[in-house]
């Protein structure tokens, strides 16, 4: 049988540096510049009062760095446990210890993201202003630079690929035992969740002053994250050690991705009954 045409895979190096026994890999790399690329972007939003519901953004752009560190933290811890909970419970269950063993790259996006809600909220209310919702979507406004970044890296290290594919860019994955052309799933999310819903959110922040409607851009980032993660789904291979949930095409991805559909349905619906605040000009 012929074999269906493909790109060729980037043999890229999964570690992008090492120093003496110390590897750094492009995995921990889309992390870590997706969380400063992505305070710079935030301050800059922060530092414009413009934007904001009565000028008021959910705290002082120079707090961003301290909230980075917080941002760090609550999408390791919120992601290795939304793993755990969500897609191997079973085995860590049986292997406790195994919980704190990161270097297996179990994480998951959706406990990343409610790890981060959690900490915006607990940031802005430490500080003691601004609003909550307000905090949403200032992480909704960012955080699809980390999710660009991550995707990225998960298409080097040729791991969450798709199913077999005849299109034309199809690609055989180093790490697939089948050598079949598949879906490069990693770049559906990267373009879909990471560069088009940061342009579209773009558009609602800076054109339509949609932050002038605290939980707007949420809700927002919600819908889009959510549909557009459904969407790969269908060619997106499962976790192996969960599979299908249901009839061959059923996911655990398509699960948790359905509730922050209807939430940031909820939000936007909720944020557009509320008025909008005049835009203020500086003093």
């Amino acid at each position: 049988m012929p074999q269906e045409p493909s790109l060729p895979f980037p043999n890229i190096d999964p570690i992008a540096f090492a120093i003496g026994p110390f590897a750094v890999r492009w995995y921990a790399l889309g992390y870590l510049f997706g969380t400063g690329l992505g305070a710079v972007y935030a301050y800059f939003m922060l530092s414009n009062q413009r934007l904001w519901h009565k000028g008021e953004p959910p705290f002082p752009a120079k707090d961003i760095w301290d909230f980075a560190f917080w941002t760090m933290l609550a999408i390791v811890l919120g992601g290795r446990i939304g793993y755990v909970l969500f897609y191997n419970l079973p085995y860590y269950l049986a292997n406790p210890t195994e919980i704190i063993n990161t270097l297996d790259g179990g994480m998951s996006y959706h406990g990343g993201m409610l790890g981060l809600m959690l900490a915006v909220v607990l940031f802005t209310w430490r500080k003691g202003h601004g609003n909550w919702l307000s905090g949403l979507d200032l992480i909704a406004s960012v955080a699809t630079i980390g999710i660009f970044l991550v995707r990225i890296a998960n298409f080097i290290n040729a791991e969450l690929y798709g199913a077999p594919t005849s299109l034309p860019w199809g690609v055989i994955f180093p790490t697939d035992p089948e050598q079949l052309p598949r879906h490069p799933s990693q770049l559906y999310e990267a373009a879909l969740e990471g560069l088009l819903l940061f342009l579209v959110i773009r558009i609602f922040t800076h054109v339509f002053y949609a932050l002038r409607r605290p939980g707007m851009v949420a809700g927002i980032f919600g819908i889009g994250y959510g549909l557009s993660r459904i969407t790969v789904e269908f060619v997106r291979l499962p976790d192996s050690q969960i599979g299908y949930l249901y009839g061959g095409w059923l996911t655990m991805g398509m699960v948790l991705s359905i509730p922050l559909v209807g939430a940031g349905l909820a939000l936007v619906l909720w944020a557009a009954t509320r008025k909008q605040s005049a835009l203020r000009t500086p003093a």
